[in-house]
């Protein structure tokens, strides 16, 4: 975060620094997420651990003010738990766009789907819906809430960092500004590549 800011969001994100898109945080021991070991591999290939001051340094000379990390226990999200979008909405925004192959990372989802149907924003229309991933007795299911209103995030190539304004401009004009749609979790369950995903049409 931005060290000494006082204001209701002082978090350092790529909106402000687009290159911070570039800086790969993952988890040493995944299996244990209550106490992660936390390394960043850098643009420049380094690989040091989140808490190492060489990172921060580079972090505020970067950003041209200070900075200081901090971990929440409780996590941060903008809006939701889950995220979910479709390949035919991604497909359909490469087209109307014009900007070719979009990295589905760019929207930074939770569950990327691939739908029954060549139909764009499939997704939009669970909202207040139900959705099982899964046919075993502990698959999780989620609570689709709402669209997923898009920000300038989307323009962000995550390997560059390069702004391509096109895509958000297209999303407005296209589907009100929402690609994809946001979700509780109701039950809990592991979810695997490849599994089925079903939607209560009545809950």
């Amino acid at each position: 975060m931005r060290a000494g800011n006082m204001s209701g969001f002082p978090w350092l994100n790529a909106s402000r620094m687009p290159q911070l898109i570039r800086y790969k945080a993952y988890h040493t021991n995944g299996s244990e997420p209550s106490s992660p070991s936390v390394r960043v591999r850098t643009p420049e290939g380094a690989d040091v651990k989140a808490e190492d001051e060489s990172l921060r340094k580079q972090l505020a000379a970067a950003f041209g003010t200070d900075v200081t990390l901090v971990r929440l226990d409780n996590g941060i999200f903008d809006d939701s738990p889950v995220s979910l979008i479709s390949t035919t909405t991604l497909a359909t925004l490469e087209t109307e766009s014009g900007c070719g192959n979009l990295d589905a990372r760019r929207f930074r989802p939770n569950v990327l789907i691939e739908p029954i149907g060549d139909a764009p924003v499939q997704e939009h229309a669970w909202v207040g819906k139900t959705v099982l991933v899964g046919n075993h007795a502990n698959a999780p299911s989620l609570r689709v809430t709402a669209q997923d209103i898009r920000c300038v995030m989307v323009n962000l190539d995550p390997e560059t960092a390069v702004a391509e304004p096109r895509i958000l401009k297209t999303i407005a004009r296209f589907s009100e500004n929402c690609a994809g749609v946001y979700a509780s979790v109701l039950n809990t369950g592991t979810l695997s590549v490849g599994e089925h995903l079903f939607v209560d049409e009545e809950h």
